[in-house]
């Protein structure tokens, strides 16, 4: 691991943010390969891999975005977590505003939302999970970005970590896609076309978010907590909702507690 922190301290933060997102796509596409080796999905192993989602997207948003970001702000008491309050609003309200014009199908088929769309059921689910990857792209890119303008706070550890966890995921995130595709009726090659589909915004957020940084200094508090806000409006709004739907509600806080141990132990251990 420290092989590869030292590798990513050699190259420009917007190569680093874009071979990071790669990888977190990559990890996606690979769980959405699973749709090739099975023909149904548990929804018990659903629900515990959206709640690992979950709790790797709050602890991400915490450990890796928030408190950085407050942290690099200068000032002292309220002054100082403005920026992060102010931050943390616009990426919730981003995402929302997003949520409400984005055609999108949520993992059950059954609700959709956003404006009126002779669009296939497919398309609209494909559309929901990217949604929820502009937001961890986005991260990513800006930490990185935060790193190589010299911000206290921000460490090429803790970009790292936070793409190892985001990658993490990613992984179920891509087979709970595919799967739910494939019992659909798509064909195995279609459903995997789809479900690594969703993760390709990653790496455009990623690149984005990194020059946004380098190019505009003094907005990092603001970005990093624009990024913390968006992905925890999507985890409250979205995916734990998701894992209520059915009887294995415990199975799913139980992953969501896995996920934020792991995305915790992650940035304390690399950052």
């Amino acid at each position: 691991m420290q092989t590869v922190i030292d590798y990513f301290e050699t190259i420009s933060p917007i190569r680093a943010a874009l071979y990071a997102t790669l990888f977190t796509w990559g990890l996606t596409a690979a769980g959405a390969g699973l749709v090739f080796f099975f023909k149904t999905m548990n929804r018990a192993v659903l629900d515990g891999m959206l709640g690992f989602t979950g709790g790797v997207m709050v602890a991400a948003s915490f450990w890796s975005l928030l408190a950085p970001g407050i942290e690099m702000t200068p000032g002292e008491g309220f002054q100082k977590v403005i920026p992060a309050a102010v931050g943390f609003l616009l990426g919730a309200l981003f995402i929302f505003g997003l949520d409400k014009v984005l055609p999108h199908l949520h993992i059950n088929f059954k609700e959709s939302e956003g404006i009126s769309t002779p669009w296939r059921r497919t398309t609209l689910l494909t559309l929901a999970i990217t949604l929820h990857n502009i937001p961890e792209g986005l991260a990513v890119g800006v930490l990185f970005g935060g790193v190589a303008a010299g911000f206290e706070g921000a460490s090429i550890g803790a970009a790292v970590a936070l793409a190892l966890g985001i990658g993490l995921q990613n992984f179920p995130e891509g087979f709970a896609v595919a799967m739910p595709l494939r019992r659909f009726g798509l064909s195995r090659r279609k459903s995997f076309m789809y479900g690594q589909a969703s993760a390709l915004v990653e790496p455009i957020a990623g690149v984005l978010g990194a020059w946004a940084v380098l190019t505009f200094q003094p907005i990092l508090p603001y970005a990093l907590s624009f990024a913390a806000g968006a992905m925890i409006f999507v985890v409250v709004e979205e995916v734990i909702p998701e894992t209520q739907q059915d009887k294995y509600t415990d199975i799913a806080t139980m992953g969501f507690i896995g996920g934020f141990i792991i995305m915790m132990a992650l940035d304390v251990g690399l950052g």
